[in-house]
C-alpha cells in the first residue's frame, strides 16, 4: 500500500477513525486504491499496523460519501467515476465557485487573502517535488479556506463533498508528465487577482482553472 504503511497514526480512538479515513481518501485520490478493486479492512489494517475495527469504521464513512461500496463478506469496492460524472461534478463546482470567488474578491480584506499565500506556495512546492499527498492536502485547504471567507459553511461542505467524489483521477500520470506545476501556479495567479480586487479577472481565472483541471484529468486517464 505504499505511503499507507509509512503514515504515523495517532492513538486516541476518536481521532484514529478520522485519520484512517483521511489517509484512505488520499490513497483513493492518488490512485493507490484503484476503482473497481475490492479491499478488505483486515488487510488495510495490517498496512496501518492497527486493528481492523477503526479501518472498517473509516471505510463505512467513505461509503456514506459514495467513495466505496460494501461487498458482502469481502470488504469494500472503490466506486468508479465515469466521464459523465466528472463533467457533472465540474459543472456544479463552476456554478458554485465562480460567482462565490467574485463575491469574496469584493468583500474579503487583503489580510484575509494574504493568509492563504503560504498555502498557494505549498501547492506549487508539492507539485515541483512530486509530493502528491502534500499537493492534494494543500489544494483542498486552499480552495475550501478561500470559499470559507464567503461565510457559507454549507457551501463549503458541498464543494468539499464534490471534490471527494471526483477524486481527481490520473494524478500520478499527470505528475510524471509535469502537468501538475502549471495547474498549481494557477492558485497563485488567482490569489494575485483577488488581492488587487479584480473580481472579473478572478472569476475568469477560476473558470479556467476548473476547466483546466477537468481536461487534464481526462487526458491523464486516457494516455
Amino acid at each position: 500500500m505504499g505511503h499507507l504503511t509509512q503514515r504515523t497514526l495517532v492513538t486516541p480512538r476518536e481521532r484514529l477513525r478520522d485519520q484512517v479515513a483521511h489517509h484512505l481518501r488520499a490513497a483513493l485520490i492518488s490512485g493507490e486504491l484503484r476503482p473497481g478493486e475490492v479491499y478488505s479492512a483486515p488487510v488495510l489494517a495490517e498496512d496501518f499496523g492497527i486493528s481492523a475495527t477503526p479501518v472498517r469504521e473509516a471505510m463505512l464513512d467513505l461509503a456514506r460519501e459514495g467513495l466505496v461500496e460494501p461487498v458482502r463478506n469481502k470488504g469494500f469496492r472503490v466506486t468508479e467515476v465515469n466521464e459523465s460524472d466528472l463533467d457533472q461534478y465540474t459543472e456544479i463546482r463552476t456554478l458554485i465557485e465562480v460567482p462565490m470567488i467574485g463575491r469574496i474578491t469584493r468583500s474579503a480584506s487583503r489580510a484575509q487573502l494574504e493568509r492563504l499565500r503560504p498555502v498557494a506556495d505549498e501547492i506549487v512546492r508539492a507539485a515541483r517535488e512530486h509530493d502528491l499527498i502534500g499537493y492534494l492536502e494543500a489544494d483542498r485547504q486552499f480552495h475550501l479556506s478561500l470559499l470559507a471567507l464567503g461565510g457559507n459553511d454549507r457551501l463549503v461542505e458541498t464543494v468539499g463533498d464534490l471534490r471527494k467524489r471526483s477524486r481527481l483521477y490520473g494524478l500520478t500520470a499527470l505528475d510524471e508528465r509535469g502537468r501538475l506545476i502549471p495547474s498549481a501556479q494557477e492558485h497563485i495567479e488567482l490569489l494575485d487577482l483577488m488581492m488587487v480586487g479584480d473580481a472579473e479577472g478572478a472569476e475568469q481565472c477560476m473558470t479556467r482553472h476548473l476547466g483546466h483541471v477537468r481536461s487534464l484529468w481526462a487526458r491523464g486517464t486516457k494516455e
